[in-house]
């Protein structure tokens, strides 16, 4: 009788997909959406883990590493832990809650590019080992540009200019703003809307793509971060689909998924939840940048980028993560191929010390002999694991090997970027691996 309780049990805690590239997940009584549930329920330590993660947040209110953040965890398909802490500004007037909306930074980049890209490589439509310049034509007269593939430039392998800051473009000498490219009403030369009051001209997006066009390509093929291309990802979606690029996303993601904050420009969509403010900003808006993308590029875009500004709730990116997590399934719908998910979480190019994957995050390739002070993410992480992190202080992780879904937000940024203690504080870090121990201690 015993063995038969313990074997009810193994498959009440396994989730069995069918071979790789099936369209029907096939689940053994675990569900394949997000549910409540307790730490205990799935083999944590609730005590040690209420105890660490309140120390740590609590640490990095004080060393003004932010001024408030939320942390939300799932393990087993189940949302074990969804805390907030402190204030959305260190005027301690607006409590951080559950359901506030924040500015993902580069989290974007997977969040928003990547489902879209990844859904077209699964359809034939986008192939890696072809030239970027296939998507993209002008690169087709760029010697050196003309060869890159879609991998290389996804993986961070192709050598591209890191970054623009195409703010310079738009502001004279006297700090000044160039009304050939900013006006402070719209009309049907400046439609673009980068913030309050703020209208960028049409022309500017083409003036973007010839920067990046001309921007220069080292010669040595290794791993160089360059958000670029992700500038480029909404044209090319949309070229590729005739669809433009955030109906696209909403269409085949968002709505589906339940998703019904997570977007771009939310201050025009009129959410009742909170949207948390970011940096006091004193070159391009002169206020505190509320209720609008932080990043000045995707600002420009006109809020909606490959590179930045999307926005969400911790449950939305919970269930997108999770989606990733079962391989492309959420509540019984497939949203991506297996295989291909698989590939885009696989590291790349190992054999060049470059740990990325295709737009994903991974682990150090040396993770695990890490100490936590030098780990990223934590070293109990597994090599399968992925995600990715945004200059506003967020940060979202997966690791199918341990079932866990990590998500925390924050908005470190204010009131500059110059608060960097989340950083020196390896704040992330730290909590992430509170729930790998959190499993052991339980164990003891």
């Amino acid at each position: 009788m015993n063995k038969i309780i313990f074997i009810l049990i193994g498959l009440l805690l396994t989730t069995t997909y069918a071979q790789e590239g099936a369209s029907t997940p096939l689940n053994i009584g675990v569900s394949d959406e997000l549910t409540l549930g307790l730490p205990s329920e799935v083999g944590l330590d609730s005590t040690y883990i209420y105890q660490k993660v309140d120390s740590i947040m609590s640490l990095g209110i004080q060393q003004e590493a932010f001024p408030g953040a939320q942390l939300l965890v799932a393990k087993n398909s189940k949302i074990v832990f969804h805390q907030a802490y402190g204030f959305h500004t260190y005027d301690s007037i607006q409590p951080v809650a559950l359901n506030d909306i924040y500015d993902l930074a580069s989290v974007t980049k997977v969040t928003a590019a990547l489902p879209a890209l990844m859904k077209l490589h699964g359809e034939g439509k986008l192939d890696l080992d072809k030239p970027f310049s296939t998507y993209w034509k002008p690169w087709q007269k760029k010697a050196d540009k003309k060869d890159l593939t879609v991998r290389e430039v996804l993986a961070h392998q192709a050598g591209l200019t890191p970054y623009i800051i195409f703010l310079n473009e738009i502001i004279k000498k006297n700090g000044k703003l160039k009304k050939r490219w900013v006006s402070n009403h719209p009309s049907s030369k400046y439609n673009s809307h980068a913030y309050e009051n703020l209208y960028i001209s049409n022309r500017f997006k083409k003036k973007i793509y010839r920067e990046i066009n001309k921007s220069t390509v080292s010669d040595e093929k290794k791993y160089k971060y360059s958000g670029l291309t992700f500038l480029l990802y909404p044209q090319i979606v949309e070229n590729l689909t005739g669809m433009e690029y955030s109906k696209y996303l909403r269409t085949n993601f968002y709505d589906p998924l339940g998703n019904t904050t997570m977007g771009f420009n939310p201050k025009e969509k009129g959410f009742p939840n909170k949207i948390v403010p970011t940096e006091t900003d004193t070159i391009f808006r002169h206020t505190l940048t509320r209720d609008w993308v932080h990043d000045e590029n995707a600002a420009l875009m006109g809020g909606i980028s490959g590179n930045a500004g999307l926005f969400a709730t911790a449950e939305d990116l919970a269930r997108l993560m999770q989606m990733y997590m079962n391989y492309g399934v959420y509540k019984g719908k497939r949203y991506l191929e297996e295989a291909t998910i698989k590939e885009f979480i696989r590291v790349q190019y190992p054999e060049n010390e470059n740990r990325r994957g295709l737009g994903f995050d991974k682990p150090l390739l040396d993770n695990s002999d890490q100490d936590l002070k030098d780990a990223y993410p934590a070293p109990q992480a597994s090599a399968e694991s992925f995600g990715h992190s945004g200059f506003t202080g967020t940060f979202i992780w997966a690791d199918p090997k341990n079932e866990m879904v990590f998500i925390f937000l924050s908005n470190r940024v204010n009131p500059t970027r110059d608060h960097r203690n989340i950083y020196r504080l390896n704040i992330r870090t730290a909590l992430n691996s509170v729930f790998y121990e959190a499993e052991r201690t339980k164990l003891n």
